[in-house]
């Protein structure tokens, strides 16, 4: 049996990163950790070949190779989705598909010949089984949560680590808190079900042995939903495995703000290596946050604790959201002024959208609110319901919060008011200089300091940080890239929209 993995594209969206990874020579952030997984669990014997579509093109000889082809997808990958399964079909492939997108969205998909959606380890056995007997059926679904202790490594061979900036790997499942936009808890479940620490270390092991030597993304729903088991077994147990490693990787991941509650916690997962956070703040405006059941943020000074965590040495990623129902008009001033003050430099914002099967949709399908159109990008002014607020005012409102946070003065005002709080823990041992770094350091240096808009800012920046912090340099001139990403996608969703950028 021949199977294809397909990785669907991304479009460019702020997530994307795409032209702060040219500046590096990499093609994605992230390889497709799901079908690398999906990868292992299938029959060894199989023969099986990757293609991520952010990375290289999906020929018909691909296709044509192939008994089956496999799809898995996000919700924003959609448009390349129905492309892939267009051609598959044009060629006579029978295909099978999983993941969010479908797992959400089954009946968009009747023309996919199997369905196999929730967890894998769950349905795939099931349609594997029913495939070697003949009698395979159009969709596999449960509701049963795995014990993922029982998930094999993925197939890390089917990949070109050199290709992405960061490898990946799930150490637990679900999340505790239940915020009404949030389909987390759709497809993963409350309780939060995680690895056992062999398991952690033996999936490092692999990315390691396979030659990575980059940084690695805990792609959890909330890495902190179990602190008992991370600050007994999992953290100590990962300071231990970095210290027989001549070059370990950093990890980053993605956690509530509860985070700043505890020290100890802080603490270990710096010295295991954690050097980056991602947080959904959503809203500075209590009123919102009652509104979406979003607990963990509420009656706390949000600032506060972001600084905090930056304190403890760790960069906060933030999420945000604008259209609650209780979001009076001054809500942009005060994400702006929330954003600029925290020294979130990476501030992802987007307008409320209504995932199906969140208690979000559910409400606003009885309140006769919900109209198509949602792409999955909640960074592209599209809505999938009518908002409270005129739809206009919502959608120059966000418009403004971009052009604003991601101009350059704010921007470069930005990362200067993280670097005052971020104390790092330099832990690097090994470090090996390559020829790739010197070719990413000039190109980055050419693309800010020569072509960008923003230039006078990223000198009078870079050279400040030369002279007072040379040792952040390197994380400067990353946040710097990523600040001209941003720009290339605002601006890209200006013209869309036939706005102007005012120029800063």
């Amino acid at each position: 049996m021949k199977v294809l993995l397909i990785y669907p594209a991304y479009p460019d969206t702020f997530w994307s990163f795409k032209h702060a990874l040219k500046m590096i020579q990499k093609k994605a952030s992230l390889p497709p950790l799901g079908l690398v997984t999906i990868a292992a669990m299938l029959p060894s014997q199989w023969e099986k070949k990757l293609v991520d579509m952010s990375c290289s093109r999906l020929k018909d000889a691909d296709i044509k190779w192939a008994d089956y082809v496999l799809i898995s997808a996000m919700i924003v990958q959609r448009e390349s989705t129905h492309q892939i399964i267009a051609r598959c079909k044009a060629l006579g492939k029978k295909t099978v598909a999983g993941g969010p997108l479908f797992t959400t969205e089954p009946e968009e998909f009747d023309e996919i010949d199997y369905l196999v959606l929730n967890e894998a380890e769950v349905t795939l056995p099931l349609f594997l089984a029913d495939l070697e007997k003949g009698c395979a059926r159009h969709i596999y679904t449960s509701q049963e949560r795995p014990d993922i202790t029982k998930t094999p490594i993925p197939t890390w061979s089917l990949i070109k680590m050199n290709k992405y900036s960061a490898m990946n790997i799930q150490y637990s499942r679900g999340c505790p808190f239940d915020c009404e936009f949030c389909d987390i808890v759709i497809l993963n479940g409350h309780k939060p079900r995680t690895k056992n620490t062999e398991q952690v270390l033996l999936e490092l092991d692999a990315l390691y042995d396979g030659g990575w030597r980059g940084s690695v993304f805990f792609v959890d729903d909330n890495f902190i939903g179990n602190k008992k088991k991370l600050k007994e077994e999992v953290l100590p147990a990962l300071v231990r495995w970095r210290k027989t490693k001549r070059q370990p990787p950093s990890f980053f991941t993605e956690a509530s703000i509860n985070l700043a509650d505890d020290d100890d916690l802080m603490r270990l997962m710096v010295k295991a290596g954690f050097d980056r956070v991602f947080i959904g703040i959503e809203t500075p405006n209590e009123d919102s946050l009652v509104e979406c059941n979003k607990t963990q943020n509420r009656n706390r000074d949000l600032v506060a604790a972001v600084k905090k965590i930056q304190n403890f040495g760790m960069e906060v990623q933030g999420g945000f959201i604008v259209g609650f129902d209780n979001d009076p008009s001054s809500i942009f001033h005060k994400q702006i002024e929330f954003i600029q003050k925290s020294g979130i430099v990476t501030a992802m914002v987007g307008l409320l959208n209504a995932p199906r099967g969140t208690r979000l949709y559910e409400r606003l399908k009885k309140e006769n609110r919900i109209v198509e159109g949602f792409s999955g990008d909640n960074t592209d002014c599209s809505m999938n319901f009518v908002p409270k607020m005129k739809t206009e005012a919502l959608i120059a409102g966000y418009k403004n919060i971009l052009n604003t946070i991601y101009a350059p003065k704010q921007y470069y005002e930005r990362i200067a008011t993280f670097l005052k709080e971020f104390h790092p823990h330099y832990q690097i041992k090994g470090y090996q200089l390559k020829w790739s770094h010197v070719v990413g350091l000039f190109r980055s240096i050419w693309a800010l300091g020569v072509v960008d808009k923003g230039r006078k800012y990223f000198w009078r920046f870079i050279l400040k940080v030369l002279v007072k912090r040379p040792k952040v340099f390197p994380l400067s001139l990353i946040l710097s890239a990523y600040g001209f990403h941003f720009r290339k996608v605002n601006d890209k969703i200006n013209r869309k929209q036939g706005a102007m950028v005012p120029d800063n």
